[in-house]
Formats: structure tokens, C-alpha cells, sequence
């Protein structure tokens, strides 16, 4: 399984990243879902932290994040530690807990990030990502099929994690709502006229992965569906659902 560590390419977060929290923020009802996994931990580790989406306010919280357009925009955060996953600068068991926010599917070395995420936590090891397996159930990519192909490359499957981190391990699925605020894709589900508006796909890593003209393509014929009524007739139904799940998981590792 380990052997999988090295495939997918590597997200330029201080060249694509500039106006990530445009877009990107905490959704309430997921960050509610994603504290009640720290138990009652005190200090938590955020790794791959970003512009601090999900830090929970209640607790002492230490942020690492290597891109410095990112943390150039953690307005209102702790301000984070300039390190990798892969060699966190701190003592074995330093904190209650940690958490990694999609962002496992951009570390170079995976493997050994996560086991340093282990090394450095006492308690559970918290981890919101994308199982790779139902990528594909989510209706924007019959628009852009080519992401699927992206992300399964980038997209550790649950049973790497399991073997990166030991212990006991819980998977449950993300529901994500109608009006979620944060712009990761499934976000959308009941939106779509969001991936007409270029800043909203710039938030979305996947993009930026595909082959010259893929992008325009695939944004001109949902445009198009649109307009004529056939998404409606195809995917309307999203627009009555008050939730949706679909490849979002919140994973968590006990020691």
C-alpha cells in the first residue's frame, strides 16, 4: 500500500493559492462533526494548516503550514510554524490531538507525514479528506471526467490511512448541507452555476491539474445545460436535497 505514497502531482499553493479564503471557510455544521473527534483534548496540532479553516476557538491550537501565500491569509488565526508534515519540529507526543484538513493528498511524502502526525499526538489523529472510491458519484465530473482520473492519483484511499496511523480507526461520511459556505466541489451539489465563476474553481485545487482545454470545455457545456434546462432535467433533483453525501469522510485514528 505504501508503494501508492508517490503518486500525484503537488499543488503550488503560493502560486494558485492567493485567494483561497475568497472562497474556503469553516462551515459550521461539518466543523461541529469534525470538534466532537477531540474528545476532550486541550491542544491540537493542525498540520497542512492553510488559512485556518476548522481550528476549533475553544482550545489551544498550534498550526503548521509550509506556504507562505497561505499563511499570509490567516486573518483573525494563530499565526502558523513555517514546517512540512514530513518533519514536524516538535517532541513526541506534544499535543491531545492533531487534525489535517484536505490537504493529505498535497504532501509530498504522505507516508511519512502522517506517521509524524502519530508521533507527535497523544490522542486521536484527525483527518477530513476524500475517499478516491466514490469520486466519481459526483455529478460534475459527467462534465469533467478527467478529474477523476487527477484525484485518484491524489487521493490516498481509507485503507492507506489505516496503515499509516495504527489503532483503532472510524470513518464516517461528511454530510455536507445546501448552503455550505465552504467551496470545496461537493459544496455545490445544488449550485452549479458556482462553476461558471472562474475565482470559485481557482479554490478548487482539482482544476488546475487538467490538460489545456479541459477546463473550458467542460465549464462551456455545463453552461450551456444550464441555459437549456438539461441540468435541471438530469441533476434537478440536488436542488431539493437539504444534504448530500458523497466522497468526503472524516477519519479518526486512536492511538
Amino acid at each position: 500500500m505504501n508503494g501508492w505514497n508517490t503518486l500525484g502531482a503537488i499543488y503550488n499553493y503560493d502560486q494558485y493559492g492567493k485567494k483561497y479564503i475568497s472562497h474556503r471557510r469553516t462551515d459550521p455544521r461539518i466543523a461541529k462533526q469534525l470538534h466532537a473527534k477531540f474528545g476532550d483534548a486541550k491542544t491540537i496540532l493542525n498540520v497542512g494548516a492553510g488559512a485556518g479553516s476548522y481550528e476549533p476557538e475553544d482550545r489551544y491550537v498550534v498550526a503548521v503550514e509550509p506556504s507562505q501565500v497561505m499563511r499570509a491569509q490567516r486573518v483573525g488565526k494563530v499565526p502558523a510554524i513555517n514546517a512540512s508534515a514530513e518533519a514536524l519540529p516538535f517532541d513526541d507526543d506534544s499535543f491531545d490531538a492533531s487534525m489535517a484538513i484536505l490537504t493529505v493528498h498535497h504532501w509530498k511524502d504522505k507516508t511519512k507525514g502522517l506517521k509524524e502526525m502519530r508521533r507527535v499526538t497523544k490522542g486521536p489523529v484527525v483527518i477530513f479528506t476524500f475517499d478516491p472510491y466514490f469520486i466519481s458519484k459526483f455529478w460534475l465530473y459527467d462534465y469533467v471526467p478527467e478529474i477523476v482520473e487527477t484525484d485518484r492519483k491524489r487521493f490516498p484511499p481509507i485503507e492507506f490511512y489505516k496503515e499509516c496511523l495504527g489503532g483503532t480507526f472510524d470513518v464516517e461520511p461528511i454530510r455536507v448541507p445546501i448552503d455550505c459556505v465552504d467551496g470545496f466541489q461537493e459544496a455545490f451539489y445544488a449550485r452549479p452555476e458556482a462553476f461558471l465563476n472562474e475565482s470559485v474553481r481557482r479554490s478548487q485545487s482539482a482544476w488546475d491539474f487538467l490538460p489545456d482545454g479541459v477546463e473550458a470545455k467542460a465549464v462551456e457545456k455545463l453552461k450551456a445545460d444550464l441555459d437549456s434546462g438539461e441540468w435541471e432535467r438530469r441533476y434537478g433533483v440536488f436542488r431539493t436535497q437539504s444534504e448530500s453525501v458523497c466522497a468526503l469522510r472524516l477519519l479518526t485514528a486512536h492511538p
